[in-house]
């Protein structure tokens, strides 16, 4: 369920596309099938015709929204073509596994140690696969952070790509997604700036030419210094709705949240852009 996360990131989506003339593809990331419901995504939904958000589908001959599990072919296409280059290879690997081989264990991300990578396992033996990442250097710009310098191979190892349940992973999914939908600007939050290089070199693997531009906008934290999260118990925009706040109050107070306005002001949906052409 979406909270007041969620809400800033959507403001800075909308605003930054409407001040700027881009378009907005809405995506119901469900590719994982193991935990996606389909109350959720309605849910999501919902609130953001609440909020008066909507995206450029329709006018972009794409389905509105895009699902991810409604449309497999193009990550076994990837998974395929990744095959074809010999940089695919079955992992029997469970996390537990991966976290008693590394040193890095106590970090929130274990870089895998390349276990199975030569070990020669019978495909049909698991549906995990990972994709071998050369030990290179990834270079990008940030809208926010600037000057960027990441190695994949070093932050997280070979990647998983698909996992031993046979759901596809973030990470394949989106890169996918990005390059058959012609994305050229992701705007997330600052968690996942980790994963932009790892996203870049995949899509050079499946033979993306042009860059992707990326802003990580701030993360709105609880006191304790974690995410916001609606199964923690933090307030979500539905929540919010039932309370009695209204659209423009909650927008209003996102863009104050994600450091685009100077004051908790109230703001429609159309009035988004004007965080950036106002000079706000």
């Amino acid at each position: 369920m979406l909270h007041m996360g969620h809400a800033v990131n959507a403001v800075y989506v909308w605003s930054i596309a409407r001040a700027f003339g881009g378009s907005i593809v809405v995506r119901i990331e469900d590719h994982d099938a193991g935990r996606s419901r389909a109350a959720y995504a309605d849910a999501i939904l919902a609130d953001l015709e609440w909020l008066g958000l909507r995206g450029d589908n329709s006018a972009l001959d794409l389905p509105a929204p895009l699902r991810q599990l409604e449309d497999q072919h193009a990550y076994h296409g990837a998974l395929a073509a990744l095959t074809a280059q010999g940089l695919v290879y079955a992992c029997r690997c469970s996390r537990r596994d991966i976290a008693e081989q590394s040193a890095e264990a106590m970090r929130d991300e274990l870089q895998y140690p390349g276990t199975c990578r030569g070990a020669n396992i019978p495909l049909h033996a698991t549906a995990a696969r990972r994709v071998h990442l050369a030990q290179t250097q990834v270079h990008f710009d940030d809208l926010r952070h600037r000057s960027q310098v990441q190695q994949p191979a070093a932050q997280c190892g070979d990647l998983l790509v698909r996992d031993r349940h046979g759901h596809w992973t973030y990470q394949l999914a989106v890169s996918v997604d990005d390059l058959r939908q012609s994305i050229d600007v992701v705007i997330r939050g600052d968690d996942l700036l980790a994963s932009t290089g790892r996203q870049i070199m995949l899509g050079a693997m499946l033979g993306r030419h042009t860059p992707i531009q990326t802003l990580h906008h701030p993360l709105i934290l609880r006191p304790d210094g974690a995410k916001l999260s609606k199964s923690a118990g933090d307030t979500g925009l539905a929540e919010l709705r039932a309370a009695g706040w209204s659209a423009a109050e909650t927008l209003g107070r996102a863009a104050w949240l994600g450091g685009l306005q100077p004051e908790p002001t109230p703001r429609v949906a159309s009035e988004l852009a004007a965080l950036w052409t106002d000079g706000a």
